[in-house]
C-alpha cells in the first residue's frame, strides 16, 4: 500500500510582536492510503496546527510534506488551492456554510468549481450522498432551519463530493451531541471503508477509538502512537476505547 501523506522534520513558528512560538517542532509521521489516523494531545499541543499546515491551509516554516506523491511546499498558492478542490475534504468543528445558500447548494458547489462532471451528474452524487447520510429532506433549506447534526453530515457531504483522496477533520464532533456525534464519526468510518484516507483531530477518547490509529501530540512534538487497526464493527468500540485511555493514563500525559 502506498502513502498518501508523508511529514518530514515538520516545524510551524508563529512570530509575534518579535516573540516566537513555536507550535510544531520535528515532526514527522506518515499515512498509507485508506487509513483512518486520529489527531490527539491536550489543548495547546498543536493538533489544529498539524491539520493545516499538512493540508497545505497554512505555511510551514520549514520541513518537508509529501501529498499523494506531490511536495505542497513548493506549490503555489493557486496550485494548492487546485490541490484542495480536487483531492482533500475538510469538516471542522464550526460549520462554516454559505448561509444563502441552501443544503444542496453548498454541497454541490465544491463539485461545480472542480469542472470534473456535469452539474447534472455532480447533482446526481449529491443526492446519492444526502440520501446515505440521511439528510435528503434537508436539500432545500437552510442552515438556519436544521440541527446541528444534521448540518454537520451536510458539511460531511460537500467534503465528499469530489472524492478526495484524504478527508482532514478538525474536531467535527466537537460542537454535537453524543447521538449526533456517533452518526457522523460513523459516516466517516463509512467513508474511509470506501477507500478515503481520514486525519481527524479530537479531544474525545471515544470518537478516536472509531479510527485505525492515534498519534499523540504534547507541546508540538509526538510523543507516542497506538495501532488499534481497522474498525470491524461498532460492538468493538468499549474495548478499543478502554484500551486507548489506559494506554493514555499510563503516560501520564
Amino acid at each position: 500500500m502506498s502513502k498518501v501523506l508523508e511529514v518530514k522534520d515538520l516545524c510551524k513558528t508563529y512570530v509575534i510582536d518579535e516573540y516566537s512560538n513555536n507550535v510544531l517542532q520535528n515532526v514527522n509521521f506518515s499515512m498509507e492510503e485508506g487509513e483512518f489516523v486520529s489527531i490527539m494531545g491536550p489543548s495547546g499541543s498543536g493538533k489544529s496546527t498539524l491539520l493545516y499546515t499538512v493540508s497545505g491551509m497554512d505555511d510551514v516554516t520549514s520541513g518537508k510534506v509529501t501529498f499523494d506523491g506531490e511536495e505542497l511546499s513548493g506549490l503555489s498558492r493557486k496550485a494548492m488551492a487546485k490541490v484542495r478542490l480536487h483531492k482533500m475534504g475538510f469538516v471542522f468543528q464550526q460549520m462554516y456554510v454559505m448561509k444563502k445558500l441552501n443544503v444542496m447548494d453548498n454541497i454541490v458547489l465544491p463539485g461545480y468549481q472542480a469542472k470534473k462532471k456535469k452539474r447534472s451528474e455532480v447533482n446526481l452524487d449529491a443526492e446519492a450522498l444526502m440520501r446515505r447520510l440521511g439528510i435528503i429532506e434537508t436539500a432545500n433549506r437552510f442552515s438556519t432551519e436544521i440541527s446541528g447534526g444534521q448540518l454537520q453530515r451536510a458539511c460531511l457531504c460537500r467534503s465528499l463530493i469530489n472524492n478526495p483522496k484524504m478527508v482532514f477533520a478538525d474536531e467535527p464532533t466537537g460542537a454535537l451531541n453524543q447521538k449526533a456525534s456517533l452518526e457522523v464519526i460513523g459516516e466517516l468510518v463509512k467513508a474511509n471503508r470506501e477507500g478515503t484516507s481520514i486525519m481527524m483531530v479530537t479531544h474525545s477518547e471515544k470518537v478516536a477509538s472509531f479510527s485505525e490509529r492515534v498519534i499523540f501530540l504534547v507541546d508540538g512534538n509526538i510523543q507516542g502512537e497506538l495501532y488499534l487497526g481497522k474498525l470491524e464493527s461498532e460492538d468493538d468500540v468499549p474495548v478499543r476505547e478502554r484500551k486507548l485511555r489506559n494506554w493514555l493514563m499510563e503516560r501520564d500525559w
